[in-house]
């Protein structure tokens, strides 16, 4: 025990684990200053609602984070790992469209009575091992360019998380997931041709099990909401009082934070201009309190999980380490770039949060799963290095 313990110590990759931790952290205490006039102006909560939940989802985290870390990733190639995987993933999926609640026009959200989940946030972790296991598998039997074999069965199989996490709606989840799911393709191995046989399947996929139903059920999703977020994508101002409110607002808090911000607490725009401040527009709360170095602090962070994470893919010779670093580096920088995009204005809204900072416990427990399988992913890549 003492050799294996001695070792994981020298191992460990601090750098990450610190800049992790330093993310959690800064989101509670934004959290709590974003969150404290909307608590209790509009759900009638005490000031520090928000911020006790959080906290609770942070006992939650930071374990998960560490058991994940101490557990071999290598058992995510074996078929009862991969079977659980599924059986989970797939369960909450079903279960939201009978059980499910709505939130922000999505019915996305499970309620447990003493928590609520987000199945589709389970389903953004859970394609990764699925699909990194399911590949490192057939790399090592050889097996891996195998359209018939080894490439149809594991898109049809993203194809029903895709099509199901659609019908919720949820569209900004849907495309974090296919997006995430063709870097771990790409990450495994398999020849260009290949690849580019398996994109044009995952297209044809989904169209197969998406158009017929956009076809039949198109008033359900082509909501006056959704409509009004895409005609607010091109022209907030033209409605800044409606459907463009939480953009221009946005706005108005990014442009009066300036380089220092208006100090820690000090944001006007949480009083109730923009709404649900303390989920996926918490970044302009940032910005105002906190400026430009709030900003670079936060996008400084999680470029850094990005990148170590792409270095290690790129470096190590373990298949299924290089599909596991990839995809959580996909993960967390694609959902960055979208909840950042919506707010700047680069692409329309979708309510997707952002990494490690906004507040959601399903969001913020699973990232923390995946930090401590990446971070066991490092741990194996500096030994394997050692050994070099």
């Amino acid at each position: 025990m003492k050799p294996y313990i001695k070792r994981y110590a020298k191992n460990f990759d601090y750098p990450l684990f610190f800049t992790y931790i330093a993310l959690v952290l800064f989101g509670l205490v934004m959290i709590y200053s974003a969150s404290m006039a909307w608590s209790v102006n509009r759900y009638g909560y005490e000031a520090d609602y928000f911020y006790e939940n959080q906290k609770l989802n942070l006992l939650l985290a930071i374990p998960a984070f560490l058991v994940a870390s101490i557990f071999p990733y290598k058992h995510f190639s074996k078929k009862r790992m991969m079977m659980t995987v599924l059986l989970v993933m797939f369960t909450g999926l079903v279960l939201v469209h009978f059980l499910g609640y709505e939130g922000g026009g999505a019915q996305s959200w499970i309620n447990l009575g003493f928590a609520s989940i987000q199945p589709s946030e389970i389903a953004k972790v859970g394609i990764i091992f699925y699909l990194a296991g399911v590949f490192s598998n057939k790399y090592k039997n050889g097996t891996l360019n195998k359209l018939n074999e080894s490439i149809i069965p594991p898109v049809t199989i993203l194809a029903l998380v895709l099509f199901s996490v659609f019908r919720e709606p949820d569209l900004g989840s849907m495309a974090i997931i296919g997006a995430v799911g063709l870097c771990v393709m790409a990450a495994s191995g398999i020849y260009m041709k290949t690849f580019f046989k398996l994109s044009g399947l995952v297209i044809v996929a989904v169209s197969v099990f998406i158009v017929p139903f956009i076809i039949f059920a198109q008033d359900s999703i082509f909501t006056e909401k959704r409509l009004g977020r895409l005609e607010a994508f091109f022209n907030p101002f033209s409605d800044e009082l409606g459907f463009g409110l939480q953009i221009v607002n946005g706005y108005l808090a990014i442009g009066s934070g300036g380089l220092s911000g208006l100090g820690l607490g000090q944001s006007i725009q949480k009083l109730g201009y923009v709404p649900e401040p303390h989920t996926d527009f918490i970044m302009a709360i940032i910005a105002e309190e906190l400026g430009v170095l709030g900003v670079i602090f936060v996008i400084g962070g999680l470029a850094f999980i990005v990148l170590r994470a792409l270095g290690i893919a790129m470096t190590t010779k373990e298949p299924l380490a290089r599909m596991l670093a990839a995809g959580i580096a996909s993960m967390i920088g694609i959902q960055s770039f979208v909840n950042l995009g919506g707010l700047t204005g680069l692409i329309p809204l979708t309510g997707v949060t952002l990494p490690f900072i906004s507040y959601g416990g399903t969001s913020v427990i699973l990232l923390s799963l995946a930090m401590g399988v990446l971070m066991n992913v490092s741990m194996f890549h500096k030994l394997e290095k050692t050994k070099k």
